[in-house]
C-alpha cells in the first residue's frame, strides 16, 4: 500500500509548517501553523488547499506559531477530528492560541478604526476567534509521550520522542504497514542542538525508510553555547559603558526561560553589573515560564538540578516581570543600564516594537538578535542592514549597535541535521522548514553520504511521494 506525502507550508520557507501523510483511507496532518513575514496575511486566509473535513488526526510537533497558528481556522473550516501531542506542548498551545486571538481582536480593532476614519465601508476580521479556540482546546489530547507507540488508524502507528527544541517538542516516527508492506518515516519536527541551556539534547533519529528533516540552518553551525554567553556578556557591559540599553527581541518560549537561566548565572557571577535592570517584558513569556517550572522534568539533568532552595534562575533580585501595559510603557522612560527581553522574536509585533522606537535609533543602544529572522520581517530588515525600517507605521532610523548570536537559537546546525538523518538510516530524505540558500548545502552533505533528497515545493497540490 503506497503512502503520500505533501506539503502545504514549510516548504521552502520557513514558517506556515503544514505537511500531510495519507495512507490508506487514513489522512494525517503534521502542524499546522501561521505563515510570517512579507505577504503573510493573504496566504494565512482559507480556504486551505485540502478538505479540513478529510482530516482525521493533526500531530504537533511543537507550540510555536509557525506550527500550531492555524488550527483554530482548521477547526472553523470543519475539521472535526483529534489534535495530538505532548501535554507540555498542549499548555503552551493553549498559552499561545489565546494570545494570538487577543493580538488578532486588537489589531482588527485598530484597521477598522483606520478605514473608518478614511471613509472605507470594508472592515476586517480576524482569522479566528475566542470561540474557535476553545473548540480547538476541546479536540486536543495531550497523551501522548515520547517513547511510547500510539495506534491512530488501521495501518499507522506514531511513537514521539524528544526533539530538544522547546519544552515539550516532538520528532515523529510513522509506522505505516499494509498487504504485506511497511514503511516507516522519521519526522525531524524541529530540531534542537545538543548542549543548551534547558533542553535536553535531542534523542537520535530513529531508524526508518524516509527521513523529512527541518533544515532551518542547513547551510552553517551555529558557535558554541560558550562563545555565544561570552558575546551576550560583552555586548551588555559594552552597551552599558555607552550608557545605553540592550534590546533583545525574543520568543516567548523557550528562548526567554534560556536567556534568564543564561543572565541569571552571569549576574550572580559579576560577569554583568550588579546594578543592571532585567526585563522580562512579555505577558505570555511569563506564562510560559510557570510552565516550565510545571514540567522541571524536561529539563536536563544540568538545568533541573539548579532549581530548588533559594537558588531560582526565574527569580533573582535583578529580574522585573512585567505584565501590563502600563508597567511597559514605564521601562521607556530609562535610558541606561536596562535588558530588554520582549516580543516578538522577529519583531513582527508585539511590546519590542515600543522599545525599539525608542531605542533603535541611538548609536549607545544595542540590539541583540538571539533567533532566526524570517524573510519579509521587521527582524530580518535591521539583521540585513537596512539604514530605517517601518515601525507603528513610523519610519525609524537604525543608529544602535546591531549583533546576532546564532548559538541561542533553539535550530540545529549543519552537522547535527546530518548527523541525525543519518542516525536513521534512511536512504531517502526530504528537506523542509528552510530556505533554499539553506537547503541546498545540506542536500549537496547528504547526498555525498549516497542519500537521494528532494526539496518538496509548497503548492496547493503539495508534493507526494508515491
Amino acid at each position: 500500500m503506497s503512502f503520500s506525502w505533501k506539503s502545504f507550508g514549510a516548504a521552502r520557507e520557513v514558517t506556515g509548517s503544514c505537511h500531510l501523510i495519507e495512507y490508506g483511507d487514513s489522512r494525517v496532518l503534521i502542524d499546522c501553523g501561521v505563515f510570517q513575514g512579507k505577504g503573510s496575511s493573504r496566504r494565512n486566509e482559507p480556504p486551505f488547499p485540502f478538505d479540513p473535513e478529510s482530516i482525521d488526526f493533526v500531530v504537533v510537533t511543537h507550540a510555536h506559531l509557525d506550527h500550531i497558528g492555524r488550527l483554530p481556522l482548521l477547526v472553523r473550516e470543519g475539521f472535526k477530528g483529534q489534535i495530538l501531542s505532548t501535554r507540555a506542548t498542549y499548555e503552551l498551545a493553549r498559552l499561545s492560541l489565546a494570545d494570538s486571538v487577543s493580538i488578532m481582536a486588537h489589531d482588527a480593532r485598530r484597521e477598522n478604526r483606520r478605514r473608518r476614519e478614511q471613509g472605507e465601508t470594508e472592515m476586517v476580521e480576524p482569522l479566528f476567534d475566542e470561540e474557535d479556540m476553545f473548540e480547538t482546546i476541546d479536540r486536543w489530547d495531550a497523551n501522548l509521550q515520547y517513547g511510547q507507540t500510539r495506534s491512530l488508524a488501521r495501518g499507522i502507528e506514531l511513537t514521539p520522542q524528544d526533539a530538544g527544541h522547546i519544552l515539550g517538542s516532538a520528532s515523529l516516527l510513522f509506522d505505516l504497514s499494509g498487504h504485506g508492506e511497511s514503511t516507516r518515516i522519521a519526522v525531524s519536527g524541529d530540531i534542537g542542538d545538543d548542549g543548551r541551556p534547558l533542553a535536553c539534547d535531542p534523542a537520535p533519529g530513529p531508524k526508518a525508510d524516509l527521513a523529512v528533516i527541518e533544515s532551518t540552518y542547513g547551510d552553517r553551525d551555529h558557535r558554541s553555547q560558550k562563545e555565544s554567553i561570552a558575546e551576550l556578556e560583552a555586548v551588555i557591559r559594552d552597551t552599558f559603558e555607552r550608557d545605553g540599553n540592550v534590546i533583545i527581541p525574543t520568543f516567548a518560549l523557550e528562548r526567554s526561560q534560556e536567556l534568564l537561566y543564561t543572565l541569571h548565572d552571569a549576574w550572580s557571577a559579576g560577569r554583568i553589573p550588579e546594578k543592571v535592570r532585567i526585563f522580562l517584558d512579555s505577558p505570555m513569556a511569563i506564562n510560559a515560564t510557570g510552565i516550565y517550572r510545571r514540567h522541571l522534568h524536561l529539563l536536563n539533568d544540568e538545568a533541573r538540578s539548579k532549581f530548588g532552595g533559594s537558588y531560582d534562575p526565574f527569580a533573582f533580585r535583578a529580574l522585573e516581570y512585567t505584565r501590563s501595559t502600563r508597567e511597559s510603557m514605564v521601562i521607556n522612560a530609562i535610558d541606561s543600564g536596562a535588558v530588554i527581553l520582549a516580543g516578538s522574536g522577529m519583531v513582527t509585533g508585539g511590546r519590542v516594537l515600543d522599545h525599539l522606537r525608542h531605542n533603535l535609533g541611538r548609536p549607545e543602544c544595542s540590539v541583540v538578535f538571539v533567533g532566526y529572522q524570517a524573510e519579509g520581517t521587521t527582524g530580518r530588515q535591521i539583521v540585513d542592514g537596512e539604514e530605517r525600517v517601518r515601525i507603528h507605521g513610523r519610519p525609524i532610523n537604525v543608529g544602535a549597535q546591531i549583533h546576532t548570536i546564532g548559538g541561542f537559537s533553539a535550530h540545529a546546525g549543519q552537522a547535527k541535521l546530518v548527523e541525525w538523518v543519518e542516525q536513521t538510516g534512511a536512504d531517502e530524505a526530504y528537506l523542509v522548514h528552510g530556505e533554499e540558500r539553506a537547503m541546498e548545502p545540506l542536500a549537496e552533505k547528504l547526498e555525498e553520504k549516497g542519500i537521494t533528497v528532494t526539496l518538496p515545493q509548497g503548492s496547493t497540490n503539495g508534493m507526494g511521494a508515491e
